[in-house]
């Protein structure tokens, strides 16, 4: 018996090595694609120089590479399909709050109904929840009134892509039926919003905001968005963006900025941000990889909420880097955004990135307990909104802050590290660039995605991996800033701190703090520790209602 099992093996170890020499030697028969003059001209493209005898010795691998490469190419991925790689922006060593407290949202005075209901256009979410919770107004009366004015003045925007009007009203009356039975579900119940329209709601176009894209339907519903409706919240809208995230550029044209029509409202939560501004919803959902989030709400003044990596469920939204998308609230207030937050934070069991870390909120902010830092010479330098900037410093001084000057962390390239987003890009997007459907999009400039993602391809696989070693350093390099502060403020897109805080995942406040001299908003941000959404939220509304820049509003949609 022990002769036979022996004999097993060996027959088995046998026709393993039968098969290995087969398969070597039909390589060697087959013509290789990759030669030495092409290597060569490689080398030009990585920076790096190999002798003849290395080049000679590296043939077969990379003949053998390319034929995987080809092997690879013939499995159809879907772009819901994650990396095995997980992003963790957790330095170690880190201890994150476990305990959740009660949240404590600020008492509202709610103003009377209006008799004319679009006189609550610009009215918080906090305001409205108060209205519709002491049955003053009804959703479905509030649902109406935000649908005719995406309707009037959604095309003069170009900021919506679809109404989801039927769905609307089914939750509005829903709303209606369950406040009046007495099942109040919080302050989200029967407040419509809009979604970016990278979110999949079933039954709706979800387009991405591409051309190669404008008629997909995707049979599932974003968490975001189901975690919302469990809320009560009324889905009005699905809302612009750039063309697969990037500016405002969309299939149906370019989405306007509220206050300056001759200017496009940034990008690419584009129509999340125009839509607020411009009072055609109450609130909506924006994502952000490098100032998505950030940038929109700069240009078209409202506040946005960027949260930590990890907070908020992404399945169901579009990939376009797995390592840095996150999807958080742009709304009109500090508080808004926060209420928004709770809502839609947490685990779902299908985005593995997202870990159950409590949110202590509490508005009640007590100056003199925190460390506010500010980034000095980010704010000595001469930009736009520099003057804003520095009444906002002086408005913390006021409330009690001891602002510390702190410089941000410069150890290492942080810009040189941007290509980590492009390389998963250019992934997530791969049978787009080799179908030549990329050919479809609006924008072919060369700072666009069709010439990103074809140069991508160049981006040597080594290098990806390096880059987020040295991230790790960043990540662990900005943890240590945080144990002299608990946040910090700074311009909103001063030196590389709106691209280092997107790669290290940490938690941004974007409130506007003004005009310029041509009339346009500012903005100022304030970035939090890791999973401290609560802190900088506090802080953030302080600022915001000592002033009133969150009350202004476009002129052009009254």
């Amino acid at each position: 018996m022990r002769k036979m099992r022996w004999l097993f093996m060996f027959s088995l170890v046998f026709m393993g090595l039968s098969q290995q020499i087969a398969l070597a030697q039909q390589e060697e028969r087959e013509e290789p694609v990759i030669k030495a003059e092409m290597v060569k001209q490689a080398e030009k493209l990585i920076g790096l120089e190999f002798t003849d005898a290395e080049i000679d010795s590296m043939l077969d691998g990379l003949n053998r590479n390319l034929r995987s490469y080809q092997a690879l190419r013939k499995v159809s991925l879907d772009n819901s399909v994650p990396p095995a790689l997980l992003f963790n922006p957790i330095p170690k060593g880190k201890k994150l709050e476990t305990r959740q407290k009660p949240i404590r949202w600020s008492k509202v005075n709610a103003p009377e109904a209006p008799d004319d209901l679009e006189k609550l256009a610009y009215a918080s979410v906090a305001e409205l929840a108060e209205l519709i919770r002491t049955r003053k107004i009804t959703s479905v009366q509030l649902t109406q009134m935000y649908l005719n004015r995406l309707k009037k003045y959604g095309p003069k925007l170009q900021c919506v892509v679809t109404l989801t009007e039927e769905l609307a009203m089914e939750q509005a009356r829903r709303a209606d039926a369950e406040i009046a039975a007495g099942k109040y579900r919080g302050p989200l119940h029967g407040i419509p919003y809009g979604a970016k329209d990278l979110l999949a709601v079933k039954g709706y176009k979800t387009t991405w905001g591409a051309m190669p894209y404008k008629d997909q339907i995707i049979d599932q519903t974003a968490t975001v968005v189901k975690k919302l409706e469990e809320a009560g919240a009324v889905l009005v809208a699905k809302l612009t963006l750039g063309a697969l995230a990037w500016g405002d550029v969309w299939f149906g044209g370019k989405t306007r900025n509220p206050w300056n029509l001759e200017q496009g409202s940034s990008g690419s939560s584009a129509g999340s941000a125009a839509a607020t501004a411009a009072g055609l919803v109450a609130f909506s959902i924006g994502t952000e990889t490098w100032g998505s989030i950030v940038s929109p709400s700069t240009r078209c003044g409202v506040t946005g909420l960027r949260p930590t990596f990890g907070r908020v469920s992404r399945a169901g939204a579009m990939a376009l880097s797995w390592s840095m998308d996150k999807i958080g609230p742009i709304a009109r207030t500090v508080e808004d955004c926060a209420i928004v937050f709770e809502a839609i934070r947490g685990p779902d069991g299908i985005d593995q990135t997202v870990v159950e870390v409590p949110f202590n909120y509490d508005p009640n902010v007590k100056f003199s307990e925190l460390r506010i830092g500010y980034t000095k010479s980010l704010f000595e330098r001469d930009y736009r909104g520099k003057g804003n900037d520095a009444k906002t410093l002086e408005t913390l001084r006021k409330l009690g802050a001891k602002l510390i000057p702190i410089e941000l962390p410069d150890t290492y390239p942080v810009r040189s590290l941007s290509f980590i987003l492009s390389a998963e890009a250019a992934a997530a997007f791969d049978e787009l660039t080799r179908s030549n459907r990329d050919d479809l999009l609006v924008r072919q400039i060369k700072n666009a995605w069709p010439n990103v993602f074809r140069t991508s391809r160049f981006i040597p696989a080594v290098e990806y991996i390096q880059a987020n070693r040295i991230r790790t350093l960043v990540i662990e390099e900005l943890d240590r800033l945080f144990e002299a502060i608990d946040l910090y403020v700074v311009p909103s897109f001063g030196g590389n701190n709106l691209l280092m805080t997107n790669l290290t995942g940490h938690p941004c406040v974007v409130v506007p703090n003004g005009f310029d001299d041509k009339g346009s908003p500012t903005s100022i941000s304030f970035i939090g520790d890791l999973f401290d959404e609560a802190t900088v939220l506090a802080v953030a509304k302080a600022v915001q209602d000592a002033t009133d820049f969150h009350r202004k509003h476009p002129p052009l949609f009254p």
